[in-house]
């Protein structure tokens, strides 16, 4: 029966292919793997944008959407239906067909990563060789999108704001990929299912999850901040800082193109979350032993839920960053982390298990981390800040001032006899 309830989908795509005609088997096996994850990754983007609003106003003390549906659960239906009854606004001097094409290219490069990602045991749509590779190269399409929408749109702000962005992901990409390296030196396979399956043991009760080392801790902390960078999520969303740039690259998209931005945003956010899963977090496998019996595509989806919450809980907590701190954490931090982390990796490989490699380890990447933390801290010249009490005279000026502005004395001038006596 356990069986049963984790092969569910599996089966019932079997059975529906298999009552279709021999010739056209894969391209009908295809078209089942493609709509299974529009439907499931797109209801998951409406449902994560009325947790993440609800979500942010209980962090700032506010209620959220509460009037469309019960609780405000329908706020996401509500959204949609405005987006595509809104008029759809084109700059007169704009390109307009390359104006169209950049929201569509952006939602299927978003898309075309999940063609490579276990969501369950026997749940991928492509089992390819070089499914790392193929997820990074289709989400190498996602900046040429940007500047598409940049540039087409003959706006000076939407081109600042496509430059930031494709500075910024091209900057935090190399970490990134730094950073499942150390994964794929490990595995020795660039295979999304190679890599889930060989963190899908245990010892004891405990997983044989790649986090659970030194190297693998720190990789995953470096790929979840690049990815937070990738997926422009504040404290990274530069691009769009509206008190800058008004709204960056999709400042003249308007109605339903607008509205596939911030769909592609969400679902490359899931596409990275998920590859993140896959390299470090045991891809479906369960954190215990004993909870096998638990079907694998729910604790996929679980540590999919605990991912989405700590980028909500990010978004509300950390304060945008300037565009030199951005690029500063990114080339004298991040990038020096990632490359030691790979030392690290390959030390964790060729020493004998023991207390000795883990300590060894350990230091390899606590020293270079505090040296680098203090040596950022020091370029950007950092100083305590101390506030001091007016003094008398700051005061007596101060009141002066407010006189003057209350009541209209020409500068230099003493105030009469009448403002004394108020």
């Amino acid at each position: 029966m356990t069986e049963t309830m984790d092969q569910i989908f599996v089966i019932l795509k079997h059975w529906l292919v298999g009552h279709s005609p021999v010739g056209v088997q894969p391209i009908v096996a295809a078209i089942l793997s493609v709509v299974a994850i529009i439907v499931v990754f797109a209801s998951l983007f409406a449902l994560t944008t009325i947790l993440e609003r609800k979500g942010l106003g209980r962090f700032q003390n506010r209620y959220g959407p509460n009037r469309v549906g019960p609780y405000g659960l329908l706020q996401p239906l509500a959204d949609g239906l405005k987006s595509l009854t809104k008029e759809d606004i084109v700059p007169h001097a704009a390109d307009k067909a390359v104006h169209l094409l950049a929201p569509l290219l952006l939602v299927v490069a978003a898309f075309l990563g999940y063609a490579v990602l276990p969501i369950g045991r026997n749940m991928v749509a492509v089992n390819l060789d070089a499914g790392v590779l193929y997820f990074f190269a289709a989400g190498s399409i996602v900046e040429l999108a940007i500047f598409m929408a940049g540039w087409s749109s003959r706006n000076k702000y939407s081109l600042l704001g496509a430059m930031r962005a494709i500075a910024q992901m091209i900057s935090y990409e190399i970490p990134l990929i730094l950073s499942a390296i150390v994964v794929i030196m490990t595995v020795g396979s660039l295979s999304t299912v190679a890599i889930v399956e060989r963190q899908a043991g245990y010892t004891g009760i405990w997983p044989h999850w790649f986090v659970f080392t030194p190297w693998g801790f720190a990789g995953f902390v470096l790929f979840m901040i690049a990815a937070t960078a990738e997926s422009n999520r504040s404290p990274f969303d530069l691009p769009e800082g509206e008190s800058e740039i008004i709204a960056g690259y999709y400042i003249e998209y308007s109605g339903f193109k607008f509205a596939l931005f911030f769909l592609g945003e969400y679902i490359g956010m899931f596409a990275i979350s998920g590859l993140a899963i896959t390299l470090f977090l045991g891809g479906w496998s369960a954190p215990f032993s004993f909870l096998n019996w638990i079907p694998s595509y729910l604790w996929f989806f679980a540590k999919l839920f605990a991912l989405i919450a700590m980028f909500i809980w990010v978004r509300s907590t950390l304060p945008r960053l300037r565009m030199d701190q951005l690029m500063n954490f990114a080339w004298k931090f991040m990038l020096p982390m990632a490359l030691l982390n790979l030392v690290t990796a390959g030390v964790w490989r060729f020493m004998p298990p023991g207390p000795l490699r883990w300590l060894v380890c350990a230091i390899l990447l606590v020293v270079p981390y505090i040296l680098l933390g203090r040596g950022l801290m020091r370029s950007n010249k950092l100083e305590k800040r101390i506030y001091r009490f007016a003094e008398e005279g700051c005061t007596d000026r101060l009141t002066m001032s407010h006189g003057v502005k209350e009541h209209g004395f020409a500068a230099g001038r003493a105030p009469t006899d009448e403002y004394n006596a108020k």
